[in-house]
Order: structure tokens, then C-alpha cells, then sequence
């Protein structure tokens, strides 16, 4: 019987330690992929509100455009900020969107997406002082027609 009780405990014990050495190992190892380039370990990803931007041709009000956005970025970046960057996303995008001479909805022709968010990390990062954002995703892109709108 005591046999049994003893290669229990012993048991239980190699399993424990190993178990944390598992995880120290694991932990210190730093993540890289096939290309020898870091991966997303340690990124938050994290939704804004959407963005509602009038589009306006000839002084008059032809529709809205909303963007619905998703940003990357380094965690423990994100909480050493003063300021959470989401503001700041959110104006920048509505800046390029409303002073895009390139979007006209009476003409639709395809929207550059990759200028688009890297313009917009570009921008916002600027305007935050350092490298925080690390990837715009786009998740909803839509626009919809004053009259549209009026007759609903």
C-alpha cells in the first residue's frame, strides 16, 4: 500500500514540473514564422465604431458612406498608451474618405483598399507619435444613396 501511495506522489510530481518547464519553454520561445518574420503573437485586435461620412457633389448631400474597421496592435503598447487610439483612427479615416476626390458614387469604379488602410495606419500612427497600429482591416465598406435613404 505504500508503495502505491508513494509512486503516486512521484507521479504527480514528475507531471507538475514538467508541466511548468512545458510552459516556460514554450513562453520563452520567440514567434516566428517559415520567412523567419515575427508573427501575430501578443496582437489585440480591436473593432471602432463605424465611420458615417456625408458625400457631397455640387452642394448637395448624395449619400453616406460607412466604413466599418478593424485595427491590429502590440497589447502591452495598447495599455501604456495615455490615449486609446480608436479616436484617432476613426477621424483619420474619415478625413481621407471625405477629401477623396477619387470616389464618386455617380461613377463607381473600384476602391483601392491597400492604399486605403495603409494611408490610414500611416496617418494615425503619425498623429499618435509612434509605431501603435500595425494593420488596418476593413470589415464593412458601404454606401448608401440619399434617395435611399429618403424613401425609407
Amino acid at each position: 500500500m505504500m508503495k502505491i501511495l508513494i509512486a503516486g506522489i512521484w507521479m504527480a510530481a514528475s507531471l507538475l514540473v514538467s508541466g511548468y518547464a512545458t510552459a516556460q519553454y514554450i513562453a520563452s520561445q520567440k514567434r516566428v514564422d517559415v520567412n523567419g518574420e515575427a508573427t501575430f503573437v501578443g496582437l489585440d485586435y480591436e473593432t471602432v465604431k463605424p465611420v458615417n461620412v456625408p458625400i457631397l457633389f455640387e452642394g448637395a448631400l448624395q449619400g453616406y458612406v460607412v466604413a466599418k474597421l478593424v485595427f491590429t496592435a502590440d497589447a502591452e503598447v495598447l495599455r501604456r498608451l495615455p490615449v486609446p487610439p480608436h479616436p484617432f483612427l476613426v477621424d483619420e479615416a474619415f478625413r481621407v474618405l471625405y477629401s477623396d476626390s477619387r470616389l464618386d458614387f455617380r461613377n463607381l469604379e473600384r476602391y483601392d483598399l491597400d492604399a486605403f488602410t495603409e494611408d490610414l495606419k500611416q496617418k494615425t500612427n503619425a498623429r499618435l507619435g509612434s509605431s501603435v497600429i500595425r494593420d488596418v482591416l476593413v470589415e464593412e465598406l458601404n454606401y448608401f444613396d440619399q434617395e435611399d435613404i429618403v424613401s425609407n
